[in-house]
């Protein structure tokens, strides 16, 4: 099944071009290569799938695919990473028709929204500054998400090779713990949202939504015109906060793995 099929001409591919690559400027891989317009990105010490994961960046590009699908799953096979293709509106419809007709599975279906921060609405909400104590937020961030602590030093190594300016956003609870967190990174007239979390017994309380405010207002006061991020598409709750504060959805991507790896 294709991704909504929907054709080339339905996206501002200029600009789906500049969000990917801030994108990957924003959460950058520890290594990555190119196979002609494909972009091969791995990262050993952490599973985000961003960081693991090829990307076609040229819709004309569609040379020896199968070919170069198998040179891209050994390279992920060195560094013990299950190898997944992430489709955005950049790549071929050939690339996709393989992956269709070698039995590949799509999953994890995410949209990215945009807002321009010339509309963001004024909202009276508690403001927050940002940290830039890497360490504090990635304690914080893995209790908020559940995750591994084992994953602290990739996670660490991960934020702090982020190049662009960048905000921690981080509210706690003195003797109670982290309560909500996010990263903002600002590059040039844009400015990226990552990572937004709120602990389970605060939300729907309004927290995400004047965290994330406080994030986007901090940007726009250092001179962004525009931010972005990416939801995935079955989160109705991320959705209509993000809508909320006036993001539109740009674009769509999904990831396609090989089916006995799935």
């Amino acid at each position: 099944m294709r991704m909504d099929d929907q054709s080339a001409h339905q996206h501002n591919l200029p600009q789906v071009r500049r969000l990917e690559a801030v994108s990957f400027r924003a959460w950058p891989a520890a290594s990555v290569n190119y196979d002609g317009s494909w972009q091969i990105r791995l990262t050993g010490g952490h599973p985000s799938k961003r960081v693991n994961c090829v990307v076609a960046l040229d819709r004309s590009d569609t040379r020896d695919i199968r070919l170069r699908l198998e040179k891209a799953q050994r390279k992920f096979e060195s560094y013990g990473r299950q190898m997944v293709f992430r489709e955005t509106p950049l790549a071929p419809a050939p690339v996709v028709d393989v992956l269709i007709e070698d039995g590949w599975l799509r999953f994890d279906e995410s949209i990215v929204m945009v807002l321009n921060l010339a509309e963001l609405a004024d909202h009276d909400v508690m403001d927050h500054l940002p940290s830039q104590d890497v360490g504090r937020f990635v304690d914080a961030s893995l209790t908020l998400q559940n995750e591994d602590s084992s994953l602290k030093p990739a996670l660490a190594e991960l934020i702090s090779s982020i190049k662009p300016p960048t905000g921690l956003f981080l509210v706690e609870v003195p003797d109670n713990g982290p309560v909500a967190g996010v990263i903002c990174v600002h590059d040039n007239d844009l400015t990226g949202l990552l990572q937004l979390a709120v602990g389970e017994s605060h939300r729907r309380q309004g927290m995400g939504f004047e965290l994330t405010y406080a994030a986007l207002r901090w940007a726009r006061l250092r001179g962004a015109k525009m931010a972005w991020l990416q939801v995935q598409a079955d989160n109705a709750s991320a959705l209509s906060l993000y809508r909320k504060l006036g993001f539109q959805e740009a674009y769509r991507y999904c990831y396609w793995q090989p089916k006995e790896k799935a």
